[in-house]
């Protein structure tokens, strides 16, 4: 999800709820502690230079029970931190949350809570680094059909 869809969705909540991959919810006294934007510059393992810009919030569970924080609060701090860091509201949002380290989420809303998905490593040069890609596969029923066929008298197989 971009900044401007969190920002449209943060205007129609009254409580903002973070739900973790597993269904938990991120306890109600988190703090966010920062958003940022961050520019990754990079070469991949084919040779190819990249860039990438994503917002970043970090959520952060403080011993902190009398302050939660509300979405025009959040807004505020969003719109600020476009103005400082010259932030597009079109980047993506991802979450750093502490879970056994510092783990990233991406971002996404299910009408009540932002959803912290899961987001995976892949290599961005398959096609240079040699890996092949998936082949398709097939279903047990197909694959029988397949045999089938070309193993009657007159399929021309034998």
């Amino acid at each position: 999800m971009n900044l401007s869809e969190v920002k449209n969705k943060l205007k129609q909540l009254q409580n903002i709820a973070f739900e973790l991959p597993n269904g938990e919810l991120v306890p109600n006294h988190f703090h966010v502690t920062e958003v940022g934007k961050i520019t990754k510059h990079f070469i991949d393992c084919g040779g190819t230079v990249r860039n990438e810009e994503v917002v970043s919030f970090q959520l952060w569970n403080a011993n902190d029970y009398d302050h939660r924080l509300h979405p025009e609060k959040l807004l505020k701090i969003i719109e600020l931190s476009e103005k400082t860091l010259n932030i597009d509201e079109s980047l993506m949002v991802e979450v750093e949350y502490q879970g056994q380290s510092i783990e990233k989420y991406g971002l996404d809303f299910d009408g009540k809570n932002f959803l912290l998905s899961t987001k995976q490593t892949d290599c961005l040069a398959k096609d240079k680094c040699g890996i092949p890609e998936d082949k398709p596969k097939m279903k047990l029923s197909e694959l029988q059909a397949t045999q089938a066929s070309c193993c009657t008298p007159n399929s021309g197989c034998c």
